[in-house]
Protein backbone atom coordinates (compact mmCIF):
# COMPACT_ATOMS: atom_id res chain seq x y z
CA UNK A 1 0.00 0.00 0.00
CA UNK A 2 2.94 2.17 0.67
CA UNK A 3 4.29 1.91 -2.50
CA UNK A 4 1.16 3.00 -4.23
CA UNK A 5 1.27 6.15 -2.34
CA UNK A 6 4.74 6.27 -3.32
CA UNK A 7 4.21 5.85 -7.10
CA UNK A 8 0.77 8.27 -7.18
CA UNK A 9 3.11 10.93 -5.69
CA UNK A 10 5.71 10.69 -8.15
CA UNK A 11 3.36 10.33 -10.76
CA UNK A 12 1.38 13.27 -10.15
CA UNK A 13 4.85 15.10 -9.34
CA UNK A 14 6.16 14.65 -13.14
CA UNK A 15 2.55 15.01 -14.37
CA UNK A 16 2.97 18.44 -12.84
CA UNK A 17 6.08 19.29 -13.95
CA UNK A 18 5.60 18.52 -17.60
CA UNK A 19 2.31 20.76 -17.39
CA UNK A 20 4.13 23.51 -15.83
CA UNK A 21 6.74 23.09 -18.73
CA UNK A 22 4.74 22.60 -21.75
CA UNK A 23 2.56 26.15 -19.80
CA UNK A 24 6.39 27.81 -20.21
CA UNK A 25 6.67 26.96 -23.80
CA UNK A 26 2.93 28.20 -25.13
CA UNK A 27 3.84 31.69 -23.28
CA UNK A 28 7.59 32.25 -24.67
CA UNK A 29 7.08 34.25 -27.55
CA UNK A 30 7.91 32.85 -30.80
CA UNK A 31 11.44 32.74 -32.06
CA UNK A 32 12.81 35.65 -34.44
CA UNK A 33 12.86 34.96 -38.39
CA UNK A 34 16.46 36.58 -38.98
CA UNK A 35 16.53 40.18 -40.24
CA UNK A 36 16.56 40.24 -44.22
CA UNK A 37 19.47 42.65 -45.07
CA UNK A 38 18.90 45.88 -46.86
CA UNK A 39 19.27 45.39 -50.76
CA UNK A 40 22.87 47.34 -51.15
CA UNK A 41 22.78 51.03 -52.78
CA UNK A 42 24.00 51.18 -56.63
CA UNK A 43 27.26 52.87 -56.45
CA UNK A 44 28.61 55.36 -59.47
CA UNK A 45 31.69 57.61 -59.47
CA UNK A 46 32.04 60.91 -59.72
CA UNK A 47 33.51 61.71 -63.02
CA UNK A 48 35.52 64.64 -61.93
CA UNK A 49 37.17 63.42 -58.54
CA UNK A 50 36.36 59.74 -58.72
CA UNK A 51 34.73 59.37 -55.04
CA UNK A 52 32.19 56.76 -54.70
CA UNK A 53 28.51 57.36 -54.09
CA UNK A 54 25.51 56.22 -54.06
CA UNK A 55 23.35 56.51 -57.54
CA UNK A 56 20.49 58.41 -55.44
CA UNK A 57 22.49 60.77 -54.28
CA UNK A 58 24.81 61.51 -57.29
CA UNK A 59 24.11 64.47 -60.02
CA UNK A 60 23.26 63.38 -63.14
CA UNK A 61 25.12 64.76 -66.18
CA UNK A 62 25.51 64.09 -69.99
CA UNK A 63 28.57 61.99 -69.45
CA UNK A 64 28.18 60.69 -66.45
CA UNK A 65 27.58 61.14 -62.45
CA UNK A 66 29.08 63.63 -60.06
CA UNK A 67 29.26 63.88 -56.25
CA UNK A 68 28.10 67.76 -56.58
CA UNK A 69 26.91 70.72 -58.73
CA UNK A 70 30.19 72.11 -58.63
CA UNK A 71 32.19 69.17 -60.12
CA UNK A 72 29.19 68.74 -62.92
CA UNK A 73 30.09 72.32 -63.95
CA UNK A 74 33.66 71.44 -64.25
CA UNK A 75 33.31 68.38 -65.72
CA UNK A 76 30.54 68.83 -68.30
CA UNK A 77 31.89 70.97 -71.32
CA UNK A 78 29.95 74.57 -72.08
CA UNK A 79 27.82 74.72 -74.21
Amino acid sequence: MKYLLVLAVVLTAIWIWRHRRDEERRDAPPPRRPDIPPTPALMVACRHCGVHLPRDQAIAGRLGHYCSAEHLRLGEPQR
